[in-house]
């Protein structure tokens, strides 16, 4: 009974109260594991890890990149504290992004997983080479 009322009480917590805890599905870190590790997110970080970029320089440095899915993971990077939007009040507007302490955090440890891919494309592309030439199940 007593672990029914703490399992109770539990649940009437903050979220941020609590521990976070990837593996729970109500945890807050769930969505900005989302946002890092997303292919346009870890992609972004990679590239402001380089320097600051305007809009239209980091979607040529994003390769492949919407105008509208760059704006939807700078919004949402920035809103997690990881990327610093400056908008200048100048004619035409001109608005700069660069990463935070924490953004910058972030972004070593994508790079890096970012880089090993990299790195490992060759024994991937074996890997990949070996499994489709196994038979097929009936």
């Amino acid at each position: 009974m007593e672990e029914v009322i703490a399992d109770v009480v539990e649940e009437e917590r903050p979220l941020l109260d609590r521990v976070p805890d990837v593996y729970d599905r109500d945890c807050p870190s769930r969505g900005v594991l989302e946002h890092v590790t997303s292919r346009w997110g870890v992609l972004v970080l990679v590239a402001l890890r380089e320097r600051g970029y305007r809009f239209s320089e980091l979607r040529r440095r994003v390769s492949g990149v919407s105008e509208k899915m760059l704006a939807q993971t700078l919004q949402n990077l920035e809103r997690d504290g990881l990327v610093l939007r400056v908008a200048h009040p100048v004619i035409p507007p001109r608005v700069d992004y660069s990463l935070t302490p924490l953004g910058q955090e972030a972004a070593e440890h994508v790079s890096a997983l970012a880089h090993w891919v990299e790195a490992r494309m060759c024994a991937v592309a074996e890997a990949r080479e070996e499994y489709d030439g196994r038979p097929t199940a009936p």
